[in-house]
C-alpha cells in the first residue's frame, strides 16, 4: 500500500490513529498489512513466541501488552525471527529492548517504550482475538498502515473505501502542492476568507433591542 498513515486517517474521517507514544523504532517505518493479534499477560512474553510462530507471512503482529512500559515484550532475536519469516511489521503496546539491533532492522517495529528489563515466560494469553493497541481496537484481519507519523488501523470492512478516498486526497494534495510551487498564496487557493465569512454568518446572533416603556 502506497498510502501513508496521514491520508488514511483523513480517509477514515480523521480517526483510526494509535496514540502518539506508539512510535517507529526500526530503520524502516513503512508498514502495511493485515493484523494478527495477541494479548499477553502483563509483563510476560510466553505468548509472544507462540504468536510469532502462528502469525502468517505478510501480516502485522499486534501485541496487546496493556501499555506496560517497564518490561520489554520484544527484542533483537524476535525481530530477526519475524524478519526472516516475512512479517509485514510489529506493533507493541508496551516496551521493547535491544534497540540498537532493532534500529538496524529492515522490519518495521513500532512500540510504546524502550526498557532493558525482560518479561517473564509463565502465563498463557490469547491469540487472534480483538485487542486494544495504542487506544484503538484492532480486530484480526484489520489492516494496519504505519510510517513516520505513526500507525493507523483500517477496519477490514472499510479497506476499499479508505484506499479510494485516500487516493483522492493524495491527488488533491498534489494540486495544492502544484499551486504553491507556482507561487499561489495557500490561503487564497484554499479560499480561507470565504470559509471564514460563511462561518461568521453561521455564528452571528443579532442582539435584541428592547424599547423602554
Amino acid at each position: 500500500m502506497k498510502l501513508g498513515a496521514g491520508p488514511i486517517s483523513d480517509a477514515l474521517g480523521k480517526t483510526g490513529a494509535m496514540d502518539h507514544e506508539i512510535r517507529p523504532r526500526s530503520a524502516n517505518p513503512r508498514m502495511a498489512g493485515p493484523a494478527f493479534t495477541v494479548r499477553v499477560h502483563t509483563a510476560d512474553i510466553l505468548m509472544v513466541s507462540k504468536a510469532l510462530s502462528e502469525c502468517p507471512k505478510g501480516s502485522v503482529l499486534v501485541i496487546d501488552g496493556h501499555g506496560e512500559r517497564n518490561t520489554a515484550l520484544w527484542g533483537g532475536l524476535t525481530t530477526a525471527a519475524a524478519d526472516r519469516k516475512g512479517l509485514a511489521g510489529i506493533v507493541v503496546d508496551g516496551a521493547i529492548r535491544d534497540i540498537a539491533e532493532i534500529r538496524r532492522s529492515r522490519l518495521p517495529v513500532f512500540a510504546r517504550a524502550v526498557v532493558a528489563n525482560a518479561g517473564g515466560a509463565e502465563y498463557a494469553g490469547e491469540l487472534d482475538i480483538p485487542v486494544q493497541c495504542g487506544g484503538i481496537v484492532v480486530n484480526p484481519g484489520d489492516w494496519l498502515v504505519g510510517d513516520e507519523d505513526g500507525v493507523v488501523v483500517i477496519p477490514i470492512k472499510r479497506l476499499e473505501e479508505a484506499i479510494r478516498i485516500g487516493n483522492s486526497i493524495i491527488e488533491a494534495e498534489k494540486r495544492i502542492a502544484a499551486a504553491i510551487a507556482a507561487g499561489e498564496d495557500l490561503g487564497t487557493f484554499m479560499r480561507v476568507d470565504e470559509v471564514l465569512a460563511a462561518k461568521a454568518k453561521e455564528i452571528f446572533v443579532p442582539q435584541l433591542r428592547i424599547r423602554p416603556k
